[in-house]
């Protein structure tokens, strides 16, 4: 199995730094999408040390041997970003949103934490595989707000969890079969703010990947784009 890969980021219409960091390395069989957190300092910063700490992880053979690594990588460098944020002085946070897909011809890993996402298409059916780690994804939930009223909610920039946030890093996972044709695609919220997953599952199933990315990336613009817009989008192909 091989994979197809692209990739694109944007600093968006409104900002003047482009805090997202994207890892795509297809003969690795590593993919990442980090958003460093807005309103918080130096979110560039801690979005590229996470970015290079899972690039410097050892290629296992193993799969399950792979995420473990990875997984060290995300708690090396959430101690390093808490670091940087004492050594600054005050009440500071570096931190930054992560998901990270590791494949093989077999298997797929994929490891998150914040609301940075990763979807699956497979037979035409679109899911998203990883789950927000977010104020409005615990209302919903609690069943106080409907997942349509989400974006619009006023706490709906608040995450409950990222690489630099907290002394304990939780990590979640989800792991799975990866079949030919299977396409993924992992993105910040930059991109999943303004287009529908029927615009994403357009995207996955088009035989052209790189004129879709093109398309999803001036839709983002088109609606303004108020933040950062990074994804990378992968499809399995028979070798």
């Amino acid at each position: 199995m091989r994979f197809e890969t692209v990739t694109r980021t944007d600093v968006g219409r409104r900002r003047h730094i482009n805090e997202d960091a994207f890892l795509a390395r297809p003969e690795k069989g590593l993919w990442a999408v980090a958003d460093g957190m807005g309103g918080h300092d130096v979110g560039d910063v801690a979005s590229a040390l996470v970015v290079e700490l899972l690039d410097g992880c050892n290629n296992e053979p193993n799969l399950d041997e792979r995420a473990r690594a990875l997984g060290a990588a995300l708690r090396d460098a959430n101690a390093r970003l808490l670091s940087m944020a004492q050594a600054g002085g005050g009440n500071r946070t570096i931190g930054t949103t992560v998901v990270v897909l590791a494949a093989d011809s077999a298997r797929f890993i994929c490891l998150w934490a914040g609301d940075s996402r990763a979807y699956l298409l497979r037979e035409g059916n679109l899911d998203q595989i990883t789950r927000d780690h977010s104020l409005v994804q615990e209302l919903i939930d609690a069943g106080e707000i409907a997942p349509a009223e989400a974006d619009r909610h006023p706490n709906a920039n608040v995450i409950t969890r990222a690489v630099g946030s907290e002394t304990r890093l939780e990590i979640d996972r989800v792991a799975g079969a990866v079949a030919s044709g299977d396409a993924f695609m992992l993105t910040s919220d930059g991109l999943t703010r303004l287009v529908s997953d029927d615009a994403i599952l357009a995207a996955l199933q088009a035989p052209d990947l790189e004129t879709e990315a093109d398309r999803l990336l001036a839709e983002c613009l088109a609606r303004g784009a108020p933040d950062n817009v990074t994804f990378v989008i992968l499809r399995a192909r028979p070798d």
